[in-house]
């Protein structure tokens, strides 16, 4: 029996949101007294010692004993990384309602983080098992009769809703800011196994062959520092100024969602409910209205600085810092004194 964690990648190393569901995962192993299994999908014709220096080591440190290394798909193609799951799944053993099972024991699971990776690809392995998706976790515990009990987000993490999951396995993805990630008290060495993944071409129907997420800047959903941008940027240029900032704080440039459907940046930067969660350190948001769907992505953030206009904007209200102000006079003034700041002036 066998706890799984789908372990995606930030460049050469895993992502923060994916070692928090790996802090989920190892505490429901170790209720279950199961093993904990790591699951990294990389590019075809990836060498196993490069992987084995990335990967391995690190999620060992996080409790998992052993590591899948899946090939066999160039870039991200949910249904076919669903199907290695299911894969993996299937061979991990019996059904908990097989032979010397109780019936409703909660023997196995898979759980990632609440991405859109993670969730989309759950979705793909519940719909190719048969077996019910629980999104959002904050914590799971075992239950009477073997079950699990739940609590997760509901309503963009406005209220938590306690459940009874209750199925041959769990299929869980962990909301990427409510656990801390924390290393295993008592790590050991991992396993890696590699895995060459048989692919059919219906499984590669949606595949997106994705850059590094280090050649364009940091990540948005690990960066420590945000700079967000809304409607009172302007335009597409005028977000050279918030790019220019983050590039001086080593962060990520994040939007609202009305900033993508005037199609100045792409959906895969927006912020908010149905876009990206983000914790950083700092998010500051510039002509950001604050709408509550928009306010649920950024929510997790430490410290949040408002620039805006509008002094009774809801971002502002809720901001530790409110500037009033252009965000086009305010942020070159900002990046001029940390120029000046990097030189010793």
């Amino acid at each position: 029996m066998t706890v799984f964690c789908l372990a995606e990648l930030d460049g050469d190393t895993v992502a923060d949101a994916s070692l928090r569901a790996l802090t989920l995962a190892r505490g429901l192993a170790a209720e279950e007294a199961t093993g904990l299994a790591c699951v990294v999908f990389r590019a075809p014709g990836t060498s196993v010692a490069p992987a084995l220096a990335a990967y391995p080591d690190e999620l060992a440190t996080y409790g998992a004993s052993d590591i899948y290394l899946v090939s066999g798909v160039d870039g991200y193609a949910p249904q076919a990384w669903a199907r290695a799951l299911a894969e993996l799944l299937a061979a991990a053993g019996p059904t908990p309602d097989g032979p010397g099972h109780a019936p409703g024991t909660a023997g196995r699971a898979v759980v990632a983080a609440g991405t859109e990776h993670g969730n989309e690809v759950m979705a793909h392995l519940g719909a190719l098992t048969g077996l019910p998706m629980t999104a959002n976790c904050v914590a799971v515990s075992r239950a009477e009769a073997g079950a699990l009990g739940i609590i997760r987000q509901r309503w963009a993490g406005l209220l938590l809703e306690e459940a009874v999951l209750d199925a041959p396995a769990a299929l869980l993805t962990v909301a990427t800011e409510a656990v801390l990630p924390e290393l295993a008290p008592a790590p050991g060495p991992a396993v890696a196994h590699e895995v060459a993944l048989s692919v059919s071409d219906a499984d590669l129907v949606v595949r997106a062959v994705e850059a590094p997420a280090g050649a364009g800047g940091a990540s948005l959903a690990t960066a420590r520092v945000v700079v967000g941008g809304g409607r009172g940027v302007g335009s597409a240029e005028g977000f050279a100024s918030l790019e220019e900032l983050a590039g001086l704080l080593g962060g990520a440039v994040g939007v609202s969602r009305v900033v993508t459907s005037e199609g100045w940046r792409p959906h895969s930067m927006q912020v908010g409910q149905t876009g990206t969660k983000i914790t950083p350190d700092l998010y500051l948001a510039c002509g950001i209205s604050g709408a509550i769907q928009h306010f649920a992505g950024c929510a997790g953030a430490k410290h949040i600085i408002a620039i805006n206009t509008d002094e009774s904007a809801p971002m502002m209200t809720r901001a530790d810092y409110a500037i009033v102000g252009d965000l086009h006079e305010v942020l070159p003034a900002l990046i001029k004194a940390l120029r000046a700041r990097a030189l010793g002036g």
